[in-house]
């Protein structure tokens, strides 16, 4: 088995990447349906869980890609800093794209976040042994919990989980003041703290690796890998009570719990797709979206840029299609759900351009 190019990853990850535009490019964000939308604050809707899954499966790859040991161990560190740089400047090119006012740029973002969890979770698997990679997991996602909790916020004072006066936003407008998220500027769902957890999160997907292929015995591994999963689930619901599970703020909960799902989904499409070696129609478009994720998610972040930029008469021609399709369904949220599968289907073109001439675009 090529365990580079795990069917169930590339499956797995193309879903998510489809399920990741779809979400972010609505025909208009005032007629969303709710599952669509993440939860206000704490909770966990659908849509939350799809960041978490790709950090899950960027873990997964780190686990199947990465050699450990020998002569090479400098060489590959360097491949490593340089694969995640790339990621943070992609990242920062997208956010900056097409003005790049660097004096209010957003600096955080998802594959800023991706390349930082990256970088972490991969020199562990480099340099440290399974046992302290678990050790340092548990420490993360503890240290964070009494950090969030337990710390007074400098200058505001008791701690607290709101979403202007948390430890975490603090912490961001120290270093990243006028640098953020814009719909709120004084805090980032993306932030430097809330990173931490999410390493978290990424080194599930690299234990799941281990669990599944540290054996001959296929159905071994997936019997730990669902045992575990649940075990991660009860322990985050438990956590919730005092910790809730909540996106925006990375909580260790929302880390257990996201992380707890998506190794029963996985473990179910390993399962079904590179045991059972069940191929559908159903499953090429996600194979396709996967094999080039992060060239899918910067042209679907471009892509979206340009249609608000060009102009038809007096609406951009996002407005202009969307408009459009409202005079057809004759139903405004339909409408929107509509133009975001649509524009799915555009980003998904060029992908199986490149996909149909074995080309797979690394980062």
């Amino acid at each position: 088995m090529n365990k580079d190019r795990l069917l169930s990853l590339d499956v797995f990850r193309g879903l998510t990447i489809a399920a990741m535009i779809l979400v972010n490019d609505p025909g208009s964000w005032s007629y969303v349906y709710a599952p669509l939308l993440h939860a206000q604050w704490h909770g966990c809707t659908p849509t939350d869980l799809i960041f978490p899954f790709f950090l899950f499966m960027v873990g997964m790859a780190v686990s199947l890609g990465t050699p450990k040991g020998g002569e090479a161990r400098k060489q590959i560190a360097k491949k490593i800093l340089k694969r995640s740089l790339y990621l943070i400047l992609i990242g920062l090119f997208l956010n900056g794209f097409p003005y790049f006012e660097l004096a209010t740029l957003r600096i955080p973002g998802v594959l800023q976040r991706i390349g930082l969890v990256f970088l972490a979770i991969a020199l562990m698997h480099h340099y440290v042994t399974t046992r302290n990679q678990i050790i340092i997991g548990a420490l993360l996602l503890v240290g964070y919990w009494v950090l969030m909790t337990m710390v007074s916020v400098p200058g505001i004072g008791v701690a607290n989980l709101a979403p202007d006066t948390n430890f975490a936003a603090w912490f961001d407008r120290i270093f990243l003041s006028g640098h953020m998220w814009k719909l709120s500027n004084t805090w980032d769902p993306e932030g430097l703290l809330s990173t931490v957890p999410a390493i978290g999160t990424g080194l599930l997907g690299v234990f799941t690796g281990k669990l599944l292929f540290g054996t001959a015995d296929q159905t071994a591994g997936l019997t730990k890998v669902f045992v575990l999963a649940n075990v991660l689930i009860a322990m985050a619901l438990a956590w919730d009570l005092v910790f809730p599970i909540n996106k925006s703020l990375w909580t260790s909960s929302f880390a257990l719990y996201t992380g707890g799902v998506a190794m029963n989904f996985y473990a179910v499409m390993y399962w079904l797709l590179d045991i059972q070696k069940y191929r559908s129609c159903y499953t090429f478009p996600f194979e396709v979206f996967g094999s080039n994720a992060i060239t899918a998610y910067a042209l679907s972040g471009i892509l979206a840029t340009i249609f608000g930029l060009i102009s038809i008469g007096e609406h951009s021609l996002q407005e202009w299609i969307y408009t459009g399709m409202v005079s057809i369904f004759g139903d405004f949220y339909f409408a929107s759900l509509v133009y975001a599968f649509g524009f799915v289907v555009i980003c998904y073109l060029p992908v199986l351009l490149l996909y149909k001439r074995n080309i797979f675009i690394k980062v």
